[in-house]
């Protein structure tokens, strides 16, 4: 049985960024009896006093002030309005005082600057559009901006890139709450791909290749549908009929990643898949993602997760794969 995890606080102000705040909505707001978990409670939470007027003239009234976020667990920063000029010393001090006592903070876009404004970023990696993360690490000389991920997870602290990253890091946080099977169905429902690989490198604005891009489509799904294998950076070149100095420079333009680190972001993707919907042991699990070894297993899927496969299958195993996850001895 999950936990309820408690109530999230979604940001409203003059001027505020419709997509992100819809983002936040849509994820957290609507009711998903469909899914069997105690869902979360939201507040919508203005900022600023009387009616506000959102992107595009839309004017927004809401009861509830600053003083909800007393009660949030998760508090959404959904964009801001203007990145120059200084939030509200109100609303920082609400979420300092938040985060002083275990709330969860998370920024969508440019929503990071009323995080660093709090003094809370210091010392902390986050990220931010790719085009506001220079400018971020100029103002905020603290904090390590990295302007190629979608989203930074430090614990209490959640930033997330451009607009569309707010879904990405939305949907990691379910999964931290729910395990990933949760966050699948949040996905499949909204139409997208649960869990996207790469950065933001592929959304910066590069030089046009002239050679078309269809064959690492189709060979990025021979390898999902090959993960028990020990595919070699050879092996997949040999699929496009390319030098392997090609296929990398290819493959790196389009996912962001390297091949190897690719493949294993999908190799543990499908270990958690294995470990919360089935009853099968490590040791199979280790080989139906392409491991050596089930040592080598554990100790990739415990640095990448942070949990043992054990410990991740009795806090999000379904069925009887949970109830039984502490008694399955090769686990």
């Amino acid at each position: 049985m999950h936990a309820h995890p408690g109530t999230v606080a979604i940001l409203v102000y003059e001027g505020l960024c419709v997509f992100e705040f819809g983002i936040a909505l849509e994820i957290f707001g609507l009711p998903r009896p469909e899914l069997d978990v105690p869902w979360y409670t939201h507040r919508i939470v203005a900022v600023d006093e009387g009616p506000m007027h959102a992107l595009g003239g839309l004017q927004i009234s809401v009861d509830a002030g600053l003083e909800e976020l007393e009660n949030a667990q998760t508090i959404i920063v959904p964009g801001w309005r203007n990145r120059y000029e200084p939030p509200p010393e109100a609303l920082l001090q609400a979420l300092r005082r938040a985060h002083a006592r275990g709330a969860r903070l998370l920024s969508i876009c440019s929503g990071v600057f009323v995080l660093a404004a709090t003094g809370l970023l210091d010392g902390e990696t986050v990220t931010t559009h790719w085009q506001f993360s220079k400018e971020l690490a100029e103002r905020f000389p603290n904090i390590k901006v990295d302007p190629n991920v979608l989203y930074v997870d430090s614990g209490q602290l959640i930033t997330s890139a451009g607009s569309a990253a707010g879904i990405d890091a939305c949907l990691h946080l379910i999964a931290r709450d729910f395990g990933t099977h949760i966050a699948n169905s949040v996905a499949r429902r909204l139409v997208m791909a649960p869990q996207r690989t790469g950065g933001q490198s592929q959304f910066i604005v590069a030089p046009v290749c002239k050679s078309p891009r269809n064959e690492l489509t189709r060979v990025l799904q021979w390898i999902r549908e090959n993960l028990e294998q020990p595919l070699s950076v050879a092996d997949m070149a040999a699929r496009v009929a390319m030098s392997e100095r090609t296929f990398l420079r290819r493959f790196i333009e389009t996912t962001g990643l390297s091949p190897k680190v690719w493949l294993q972001q999908e190799r543990l993707n499908r270990a958690r898949e294995l470990l919360e919907s089935t009853d099968q042991n490590t040791t199979g699990i280790a080989q139906a993602c392409g491991y050596r070894s089930v040592e080598s297993f554990r100790a990739a899927f415990r640095n990448a997760v942070g949990l043992a496969p054990s410990a991740y299958r009795e806090r999000f195993g379904s069925g009887e794969a949970g109830k039984q996850a502490a008694g399955i001895a090769n686990c």
